[in-house]
């Protein structure tokens, strides 16, 4: 139920108040964000709000940034995580009767309309290096209202994170990044992300000198954060059938606790009052591996750059797993093996060339001489499968690569800019072959993935 749902009965006039109160600073919000300029009535109306909650003046203010306000006033900090996580209404406030909006309400819109106005108000022309960082400052600020972490909601195909990684793009765009690497003081302004990286990549043979080491910095930066986010996923993520020929290791931390206790009960004693242990027992760990090769075929041209940086350090992750033998090939009209770097994703992603076409019948011809053993052998083929008057040869040698034994996994996105655009013609025929596209979050790949090689 809305304010504008009560009637005249139902609303005191305190409530009232608040409720256009409130309604002045979305008003306010809403001007700034489709209009730069300022509007005196609403602006001194807004001030007036702002300064009877005991609200700071400069939360108005969007030149200052979230982080500004909340180093001079700690006590909002608090307030701003999670102010947006739950939004829903509760259904028992429902039956409760109408929504009374009241100096807490105006107090959120506050608060709400600074995170708003920061985040979606961009303006427009040349950026900074500053204004980048502050934006993504203010970015950080957001998702941790949404209840999130700060990046979290960019890195998802979900939700509001493809908005929000599409405006950090533009912003990208519309910065000299030229000239902002080759001073250093401004290059540590910048916050490593997908939508700079990406910028790095495809600029990077046109930098020299001071400018082209701060580029690699910024890469390496974003890839040592990636990889520590998807190791963390791989070590969660628990597959494969526990061997029960291995007998347990017997080290504390597989102590199965309540088994113990359980098979011991015949030996508590009620004069001593105590449970006397003949036995410990222990949980079985032990899965059952096979010597694997996982092959990664990516496609590097310019529309697949999220799922090729993902998919680069999740390779080098999986290299690093005992008895997995990773094979890493990029291709766009040529097809490159970068299997020597595959254990290094920054020296990958240095090797690689964003742009061109494509001819994906190159890159089998490269990557099926390395299938050894078949049964034991994965591919993963990542690309959006828009391979016009080369579609049914790449087609033909997925379906001899998949026929033979080999555990064929196309992937069409593992990104964190929302879905890719797959090749309808490619995504019917992979259905009907049995291996369906894998399209979102990177977690579907990497439980594919270990549920194979673990």
């Amino acid at each position: 139920m809305t304010d504008s749902d009560l009637s005249p009965d139902d609303i005191s006039p305190g409530d009232l108040a608040a409720a256009n109160r409130r309604q002045v600073l979305y008003w306010r919000l809403l001007g700034r964000i489709f209009d730069p300029d300022e509007q005196p009535t609403l602006e001194s109306a807004s001030m007036a709000v702002v300064d009877d909650l005991g609200l700071p003046a400069m939360l108005l203010d969007p030149t200052v940034s979230v982080d500004t306000v909340v180093q001079r006033f700690p006590q909002l900090a608090d307030e701003l995580r999670g102010l947006l996580a739950d939004t829903e209404a509760d259904p028992a406030d429902e039956a409760a009767g109408p929504h009374r909006p009241g100096e807490a309400e105006v107090r959120r819109a506050a608060l709400v309309s600074k995170l708003l106005l920061n985040v979606f108000a961009t303006g427009a022309g040349p950026v900074s290096a500053g204004q980048l960082a502050r934006w993504q400052s203010d970015a950080g600020w957001f998702e941790q209202a949404l209840g999130g972490e700060p990046g979290e909601l960019r890195r998802q195909g979900t939700g509001l994170g493809p908005t929000l990684a599409g405006i950090e793009g533009d912003l990208v765009n519309r910065m000299h990044l030229r000239e902002v690497l080759a001073d250093p003081t401004l290059a540590r302004q910048l916050t490593p992300s997908m939508s700079l990286i990406e910028q790095l990549l495809r600029d990077k043979a046109n930098l020299s000198g001071v400018a082209l080491a701060n580029a690699k910095s910024l890469i390496r930066r974003f890839v040592d954060e990636v990889a520590q986010v998807l190791r963390t996923q791989v070590e969660q993520t628990t597959v494969g059938a526990i061997d029960r020929s291995v007998p347990p290791k017997r080290v504390f931390r597989n102590l199965d606790l309540d088994r113990t206790i359980w098979k011991n009960l015949p030996n508590w004693s009620p004069e001593d009052e105590r449970l006397y242990v003949d036995r410990l027992y222990y949980r079985q760990t032990a899965r059952k591996t096979t010597p694997s090769r996982l092959i990664v075929v990516v496609d590097q041209s310019g529309s697949m750059v999220d799922s090729m940086v993902n998919c680069t350090i999740l390779a080098s992750i999986f290299a690093g797993l005992p008895k997995v033998d990773v094979h890493l090939i990029a291709y766009d009209t040529r097809a490159l093996d970068l299997t020597p770097w595959v254990h290094d994703p920054f020296e990958v992603l240095l090797r690689t060339n964003l742009g061109g076409g494509n001819d994906g019948p190159v890159a089998m011809a490269m990557a099926r001489p390395k299938i050894v053993e078949p049964k034991n052998t994965v591919m993963v083929w990542i690309s959006d499968f828009y391979e016009f008057d080369r579609s049914q040869p790449l087609f033909d040698g997925i379906e001899a690569v998949h026929r033979s034994g080999v555990r064929f996994i196309p992937v069409g996105s593992v990104s964190s800019s929302g879905q890719q655009s797959v090749n309808p013609w490619f995504r019917q025929r992979l259905k009907d072959l049995g291996t369906p596209v894998i399209s979102g979050h990177i977690r579907k790949l990497v439980f594919e993935l270990k549920s194979f090689l673990t």
